[in-house]
């Protein structure tokens, strides 16, 4: 739907205003923009609240005396959302007689986060130590987690202000141009003419230009992993 309204938005204003350019250009303005002035995605932080539930789950189960395998295995139930199918494969590989470190390295392949390398490098140690002190460090390592997460999340708030600012600008230009087009078209004929369509085309490549860069400095960078990927043949 948003797409047919795209269309005809780009054809409703081709009959308007003559110009060739709005067949696509309206269409992929309204297409494009809400995309790069939508707030991206952080799954870093949609990772750190799901390992922070699970860290907790296992430092629970550990203390009662079963084992990291064990205890690997029973938060597969409760796990969040994010992790589920991750653990459901781990425990495919360990049911196909993978040793639970190899399984764990395995699972931080698929994870491919430095956060959850530091959770399975414990799990890792804990597993070929038998357990000995994992409780402690998963307990630290929650802890650890809450503080980036609280860290993240006002790094979030400080980005989100100047994307808020030109998404603001964006739309207020957007309506000014399109009342300014409707009612004053003899001011933007000059626009109409073949070198006009490639001077606007030219503006406007310019304005989405400085939108790609905006939303490329408000993503988060990527970090290096703390465990090497395991080369499998």
């Amino acid at each position: 739907m948003r797409t047919a309204a795209a269309i005809v938005a780009g054809i409703v204003l081709f009959a308007l205003t003559g110009w060739p350019l709005m067949l696509v250009l309206a269409p992929a303005a309204a297409l494009g923009i809400p995309l790069l002035l939508a707030a991206p995605t952080n799954r870093e932080v949609d990772l750190l609240v799901a390992l922070d539930r699970w860290v907790r789950s296992l430092a629970a189960t550990i203390p009662t005396g079963r084992s990291v395998t064990e205890s690997v295995r029973l938060s597969v139930r409760q796990a969040p959302d994010l992790l589920k199918e991750p653990l459901s494969i781990t425990l495919l590989r360990m049911d196909d007689r993978w040793s639970t470190p190899d399984a764990l390295r395995a699972l931080a392949d698929d994870l491919a986060s430095p956060d959850a390398d530091a959770v399975i490098a414990a799990l890792i140690l804990a597993a070929e130590r038998g357990g000995t002190g994992a409780t402690t460090t998963l307990n630290a390592l929650a802890e650890s987690i809450q503080d980036r997460l609280r860290a993240l999340r006002e790094i979030e708030t400080e980005r989100a202000k100047p994307r808020i600012v030109v998404r603001q600008v964006t739309i207020i230009t957007l309506v000014f141009l399109t009342g300014s087009l409707l009612l004053g078209r003899a001011f933007f004929e000059p626009y109409g003419t073949p070198l006009g369509q490639v001077i606007l085309a030219a503006l406007i490549a310019i304005y989405v230009g400085s939108l790609v860069m905006l939303r490329r400095m408000t993503l988060p960078r990527e970090r290096e992993r703390i465990l090497s990927p395991v080369v499998r043949s």
